[in-house]
């Protein structure tokens, strides 16, 4: 499937982003990796548009540009020095060119730092339907202007479903981080289910990361994503 280029308004900004056109619900924003839009979310795009979601993937790094990460330092120093309030006010935008295209609300799915950002979008973009988080990190070291609140801290605020897909063995993303966000969301109130495959670490549902890849794991994740979609719609 070919992808439409295609730009929205965010400010004074112009952010842009690729589209998979499907009949159905609920539409998608999706939130790539660290890395920015790869062929791999193109494809995952692809799927959800197969599956009868409407896709936008959003390119967070449009102003900027896509990054050139050859290590974990470097991956590190990027994602601490990413702004999340601007993430966010793209996210905003991107939803609401999402809803006006397709004349529904949408829901959000993001995968490692998309993920994390997905959870927060969760707690801070109004009108969504429900999010979806492949093992995204839910803790920050320290806060400051650029990272003012992690996603354990928005968790009381959770304003739509959202179903949490993680790896046991995920350094990034250890288990008793999912339990206190799932602590946070039961007492506010919210809804959130989460799974979690023995054997898994971080990004294993990306196939260009043999290291990473758990091909059992990424089947049954993106099916309960699936699943979870289509009981939104």
């Amino acid at each position: 499937m070919s992808l439409e280029i295609v730009h929205f308004p965010c400010a004074e900004d112009t952010i842009g982003g690729e589209f998979a056109q499907a009949e159905g619900s609920p539409p998608v924003l999706l939130i790539p990796d660290v890395h920015g839009i790869s062929d791999l979310y193109r494809r995952l795009a692809a799927r959800l548009a197969d599956a009868g979601h409407p896709t936008l993937v959003i390119d967070l790094y449009t102003r900027e540009g896509r990054p050139s990460l050859r290590t974990p330092e470097e991956v590190g120093a990027w994602i601490a020095a990413l702004p999340d309030p601007r993430v966010l006010a793209d996210l905003h935008a991107g939803s609401s060119w999402l809803r006006d295209r397709c004349g529904q609300a949408p829901a959000v799915m993001g995968f490692c730092v998309g993920g994390q950002y997905a959870v927060m979008a969760a707690c801070r973009v109004p009108g969504l339907a429900g999010v979806v988080s492949f093992y995204g990190m839910l803790r920050y070291a320290e806060t400051n202007a650029l990272k003012p609140e992690s996603p354990l801290d928005m968790a009381a605020d959770l304003a739509c479903p959202l179903l949490g897909l993680y790896g046991a063995d995920d350094p990034l993303v250890p288990p008793a981080d999912v339990k206190e966000l799932e602590q946070k969301v039961q007492t506010a109130g919210g809804t959130f289910s989460a799974h979690t495959w023995p054997g898994a670490g971080h990004a294993f549902l990306n196939d260009q990361r043999p290291e990473a890849w758990r091909p059992e794991a990424a089947r049954e994740a993106w099916q309960a994503a699936i699943e979870f979609l289509g009981d939104l719609g």
